[in-house]
């Protein structure tokens, strides 16, 4: 996370604690690529404030200052709120004339290359099955780790399918890519090691995974619902 910067400086590491508001607004705010200049002005308020609102998690700004900073961040006073954290995404309602576009492949890896949270999927002993990792992409495959005897560990051997999205409930957009390969496991220690260290995060579900997989990407493909012709998750 990011979090204390000067008025006119990019994103810095974070000073201290930030309370669940603040963290959503610089989260919001860096997304966008703004700093906290741009963003008070955007919202009618000054760059200190939005600080203390950021770095103060028993901050809590008004009504009306949140509908200027949803407004100014392209976003909804529920979203800053976390009103839908436990929602699913795509409760949205559709923007008005969507268009549904194909991605190059450039921008199919450019999506894929962000890294966090993608769904594969894999046929295991009991059937079909589609499990949540997180990745890393190195070397212009997937690598992922995980724990023996595990859904995810069945891949190893097999074409798998591995896909990623996105969703912005604030302007009606969204893409997603797929990609199908060969899943491998990782054994060198050389490779593993190197894998270690460049890892983009240690597994969310925690525990002992040390078993390292590598997808290979054969095919890759994507699509994106544009709204007047902007390219959805970046790329206008």
């Amino acid at each position: 996370m990011t979090g204390s910067q000067s008025s006119n400086a990019g994103p810095t590491p974070a000073a201290g604690p930030r309370g669940d508001i603040g963290r959503r607004l610089a989260q919001r705010r860096e997304q966008l690529g703004l700093t906290r200049q741009e963003t008070a002005h955007r919202a009618g308020t000054a760059p200190g404030y939005l600080q203390h609102l950021e770095e103060h998690p028993t901050a809590a700004p008004g009504i009306g200052v949140l509908i200027r900073l949803a407004d100014a961040l392209e976003t909804t006073v529920a979203a800053l709120c976390g009103g839908g954290i436990d929602q699913p995404p795509g409760l949205g309602q559709a923007a008005h004339h969507p268009e549904l576009a194909e991605l190059s492949a450039e921008e199919c890896r450019a999506r894929l290359s962000t890294h966090g949270v993608g769904r594969l999927a894999v046929s295991t002993r009991e059937g079909p099955a589609i499990v949540p990792v997180n990745y890393t992409v190195i070397d212009d495959a997937i690598v992922f780790r995980t724990e023996p005897d595990t859904p995810p560990a069945e891949a190893v051997g097999n074409v798998v399918a591995f896909e990623v999205d996105h969703i912005d409930e604030a302007l009606s957009r969204g893409w997603s890519v797929l990609v199908r390969g060969h899943a491998r496991a990782v054994t060198d220690a050389e490779a593993v090691r190197r894998l270690q260290e460049q890892a983009y995060s240690a597994p969310w579900a925690g525990g002992q995974r040390d078993l390292w997989v590598r997808i290979e990407p054969d095919s890759m493909g994507g699509r994106g619902i544009t709204v007047n012709g902007a390219r959805a998750g970046g790329g206008e």
